[in-house]
């Protein structure tokens, strides 16, 4: 078998100037994240500001534009967007669907109608024709759904009417993004009477791509779930999933639809079935991992020194743009059924420019619609508001007022009476599930292995399959938010371990540790755990002391 020479893998063999360039972007948004972590901000708000900072229009460290980076950061908005798709069902959609339609259609063209009119009149470079003046309408109606979904569900809103409802909006986009990107080029010079007909061809190709996705949904669930779930490798379920993954995303460019709907559509063959948390939980560092890369050299492409060539095109554009989504966000959710109240908040949440608003920008360039002075206003206004996004959505949600759903919010609305976790499925652990959903809480379950966890899902509750003293998977299954927390795995060391974790996530809930051993029960006390059950203890006992607690 031939070698193949390391200089050989990068276009130029340049691979030392990729690993510098990597490197730098990596170690700034470890930096970054640090820094964020100990204010407690949004590690996105760090990676975009260093990345801003690195970038050539300021300490010059890294070159934006890389087409090695370009490509890493690609592949997190691609992971991001399959996360997406993986985490909501097909059936949520399907009842969704009146909020997509009405919320997400209202609050994209009363965005695209005014800013189209404004740049038409007047820009940092002039006014623009009338046709980049759209596109950049276009392009400033996105919102972001990776910011927004994340957000929502950090702070356990993603079940919620207005969570449910403002995520409509977005999916709404992500969609609307299929179409928008055909119809760049018809804009242009180069747009002809051919492109129309391309473009109604490219509607029966959409049509068999997504009769292709629900089949292929369909099959996963019924043959491959289950055997997968039987051989109980997590090295194969990554196997997999990648290859599913990579799969879908060529053949979306095969025929001719951006990958990033490849993306999405692979996610949501993978979702609504028993090993779907598993594969979130398997793929979370790699996501990670990529989306900070993504997101410092969203960072890195803005060049402050053409920003502050016209500060008042880019900050009065920041104000108005946020005015402005607000709004209009604001009036698509009250055409939701929300109150003026509760759509004023989430209005206030979805305000931000979104990540695809670069891809459409970056496109529009190409194609010559708009000049690169008009592409870094919006990329001003994009990533500054992105940076104020967790705090006008933390003010936002605080403004939401509780709201009865109907039939179309399914299992996932929290009771009244708060939220408790289990970690550890077993004879005790079902007894204490059992009690818990008795008595009115809205109970996650958490176990390393999905099979566990199966019935209990099918049973309509909240499942996380992952390791409990891994802060990410507490955070997943709402730790932070939970008034109650029992763990109840069989080893000691383990227990130690999540009780840690569960320590550092939540410092005020209460905790009840079973132990098998008298040295562990005193070590969980010191750790501050609320009860302590013993070996020797029934479970009648068990049951009796999560009563009281609860």
């Amino acid at each position: 078998m031939p070698m193949i020479e390391p200089g050989l893998l990068l276009a130029a063999g340049d691979v030392s100037h990729f690993a510098y360039d990597l490197t730098v972007v990596l170690v700034a948004g470890f930096l970054a994240g640090l820094v964020c972590r100990r204010l407690k901000a949004s590690l996105l708000i760090g990676y975009l500001l260093v990345g801003t900072l690195i970038g050539t229009g300021a300490l010059g460290l890294v070159e934006a534009g890389a087409v090695e980076l370009a490509h890493l950061a690609e592949l997190g908005v691609l992971l991001l967007l399959f996360t997406i798709g993986l985490e909501l069902s097909l059936e949520e959609l399907i009842r969704l669907r009146r909020h997509l339609l009405v919320g997400g259609l209202i609050q994209m063209l009363m965005v695209i109608a005014p800013v189209a009119v404004v740049f038409a009149l007047s820009a940092g470079d002039g006014p623009l024709p009338w046709k980049a003046a759209i596109l950049v309408g276009v392009a400033v109606s996105f919102s972001s759904t990776v910011l927004v979904f994340q957000a929502l569900h950090e702070t356990g809103e993603g079940a919620t009417a207005h969570g449910r409802r403002a995520m409509a909006v977005l999916l709404f986009q992500d969609v609307a993004v299929v179409p928008i990107l055909l119809l760049i080029p018809l804009l242009s010079d180069q747009g002809a009477a051919s492109d129309w007909l391309d473009y109604v061809q490219l509607v029966g190709v959409t049509t068999a791509f997504v009769a292709g996705v629900l089949f292929l949904r369909w099959a996963i669930r019924r043959y491959l779930v289950e055997l997968l779930a039987g051989l109980r490798s997590p090295a194969l379920v990554v196997m997999f999933t990648i290859s599913l993954l990579g799969a879908v995303i060529y053949v979306s460019d095969l025929v001719g639809l951006p990958i990033s709907l490849g993306a999405f559509a692979a996610g949501l063959m993978l979702s609504g079935n028993r090993i779907s948390a598993q594969i979130d939980a398997l793929i979370l560092p790699f996501r990670e991992v990529f989306a900070a890369v993504f997101f410092v050299s969203l960072g890195l492409l803005l060049d402050v020194r053409i920003v502050a060539s016209a500060p008042l095109a880019t900050l009065g554009g920041l104000a108005g743009v946020l005015v402005l989504k607000s709004v209009m966000g604001a009036v698509a959710l009250r055409a939701t059924g929300l109150t003026w109240r509760t759509a004023a908040g989430m209005g206030l949440g979805i305000a931000q420019v979104g990540e695809f608003a670069l891809v459409v920008m970056g496109v529009g360039v190409t194609a010559g619609v708009l000049s690169a002075n008009t592409s870094q206003i919006v990329l001003f206004i994009a990533v500054a508001s992105l940076v104020l996004t967790p705090f006008m959505l933390r003010r936002g949600i605080a403004m939401a007022e509780p709201m009865p759903e109907n039939s179309e919010a399914g299992p996932a609305l929290v009771p009244s009476k708060g939220r408790a976790v289990l970690v550890g499925i077993g004879v005790i652990g079902r007894g204490v599930t059992e009690q818990l959903v008795k008595q009115g809480l809205d109970v996650c379950l958490i176990d390393l292995s999905p099979v566990n966890l199966h019935e209990h899902a099918a049973a309509g509750l909240a499942t996380v399959a992952g390791n409990a003293a891994d802060t990410n998977t507490l955070e997943r299954a709402g730790v932070e938010h939970a008034v109650f927390v029992v763990i109840t795995v069989p080893s000691d060391a383990v227990a130690m371990r999540v009780l840690a974790a569960v320590r550092d996530v939540n410092a005020t809930c209460e905790v009840i540790v079973r132990c098998r051993y008298r040295g562990t029960a005193a070590e969980a006390r010191r750790q501050n755990a609320t009860v302590v059950i013993e070996e020797d203890m029934t479970l009648e006992r068990v049951l009796a002391l999560c009563e009281h607690a609860s």
